[in-house]
């Protein structure tokens, strides 16, 4: 369960989680939007918060931060220590007993989160801060970034909203921005 549930209106952000794959995909814009991602976390002087591992998405995101004279931070639990090989040269790692901690120590480290291609690990993530959220545990925004790739998951959320399994405001509880200028452009309000 997250530690910090202050309205994100009233501070700034300094620290983005990110959520992604460990994997890096078939569709090599997925590794360039990592890598961009990275890139613009270093260049406006934001932490990047990630799981730890070099592995796929998360390790192209942090290398590139870690590139540009980045602060990244990873969060590694115990459990994957073998599987997600530690991201060599992070500003600080944190290993965790358990992926519920991993998670936990993620979300209580950042002020937004990002959440770029990836599988069902990041769909886990995901639908955790998305239940936070909704039970009003925190205010901190969420976003998707991958363009085309949601476009499945939106529809997913329409279909439960539409069966009423949604609570009201489902989709208020996430956005879905076209790439990293719309992220800028959140960030920067």
């Amino acid at each position: 369960m997250p530690q910090g549930s202050g309205d994100i209106m009233s501070r700034t952000i300094d620290a983005l989680c990110l959520f992604c794959g460990s994997q890096p995909g078939t569709d090599p814009a997925h590794a360039d939007l990592a890598a961009a991602f990275g890139t613009l976390c270093a260049g406006r002087g934001l932490t990047l918060v990630f799981g730890g591992g070099g592995n796929g998405l998360m390790g192209i995101a942090a290398r590139a931060a870690l590139g540009g004279g980045g602060r990244v931070v990873g969060v590694l639990p115990e459990c994957l220590h073998a599987q997600e090989v530690a991201q060599p040269g992070l500003t600080e790692l944190l290993v965790t007993a358990t992926l519920h901690e991993r998670k936990a120590a993620m979300f209580d480290r950042s002020d937004a989160i990002v959440v770029l291609p990836g599988g069902i690990g990041t769909l886990d993530e995901l639908f955790e801060v998305m239940t936070w959220r909704n039970l009003r545990l925190h205010a901190k925004p969420i976003y998707l970034v991958g363009g085309d790739f949601w476009r499945p998951f939106m529809d997913l959320l329409g279909h439960l909203d539409r069966a009423g399994f949604a609570y009201p405001g489902l989709f208020g509880l996430i956005e879905a921005v076209d790439g990293l200028d719309a992220l800028e452009d959140r960030l920067a309000r």
